[in-house]
């Protein structure tokens, strides 16, 4: 009977001593606010992205070099492991990832403490931020004009401007390819947005930032849910059939590629 109880004491403490350890591991309170950084690592079918370099033929037999990237990330939002969506100042929401100025790291502070397991974004400007007017753009009008990313304050954002050279089958010569996206007043919307469930929740607090890294393939933007071939039509900007098809082909470039927890406040 000693014997036995014994047993029992040393059990009891060993389970209140594991228990006690997995709590410290997960309930620890996460508090205050923390930083999230976004990383845009442009890429071409499975390759590093290089201006002004021929890729390997896309599956319509296309050649491609690549002069200029850029595109229009905004509105960013983050869902918790609660389900619970924080909804990034619409009014700081704006930015453009730029292959030619090598602007792709996008710094998101004051996102409430917790882990998120889903991060949202558009792709463009959306109808209700266009229609504040130019006033209502602050220095974001600037920055779209200086990256050319737009036609003019009528015409609009440029969301996307893709352009270069290509040679295929039927154009042996290098040709000029132009592809800029974007909505057309209210008739022609093509703003689109894209969510992200991430392999691993990114955890912020007063302690912690962290970071998420996303792999874009810019050989989608031809060669997704639509197949548009630049040998058929090597500019496209205000194209009714073709236009908003490339607009459904960018929400499919991105896939995160991992999330990186625990850096430190500077």
């Amino acid at each position: 009977m000693k014997k036995y109880s014994l047993y029992t004491l040393a059990l009891s403490i060993l389970l209140f001593v594991s228990c006690s350890s997995d709590d410290d591991g997960t309930t620890e309170e996460l508090t205050g606010s923390g930083e999230i950084s976004i990383k845009y690592d442009n890429g071409f079918n499975g390759n590093d992205l290089i201006l002004n370099t021929p890729n390997s033929a896309n599956e319509n037999g296309e050649v491609i070099t690549v002069t200029r990237f850029n595109y229009i990330v905004s509105n960013f939002r983050l869902v918790n492991e609660e389900g619970e969506e924080f909804v990034y100042p619409k009014d700081e929401s704006y930015f453009i990832v730029s292959q030619e100025t090598e602007e792709d790291n996008i710094v998101l502070p004051g996102i409430p403490a917790g882990k998120y397991t889903t991060l949202k974004f558009g792709i463009g400007v959306d109808q209700e931020k266009y229609l504040q007017g130019s006033e209502g753009q602050g220095d974001f009008l600037a920055e779209a004009e200086a990256n050319n990313m737009m036609w003019s304050w009528q015409a609009g954002y440029k969301f996307l401007n893709f352009e270069g050279s290509f040679t295929s089958e039927s154009v042996t010569e290098p040709t000029d390819f132009k592809i800029h996206m974007g909505s057309h007043g209210s008739s022609l919307d093509n703003y689109k947005e894209v969510t992200l469930e991430l392999p691993t929740s990114v955890i912020v607090s007063d302690e912690i930032d962290s970071s998420i890294h996303l792999k874009i393939d810019a050989s989608k933007i031809l060669v997704s849910s639509n197949n548009i071939k630049l040998s058929e039509k090597s500019v496209i900007m205000v194209d009714e059939e073709k236009s908003p098809q490339i607009a459904v082909n960018t929400t499919e470039m991105f896939v995160v590629d991992h999330v990186h927890n625990g850096e430190s406040h500077d």
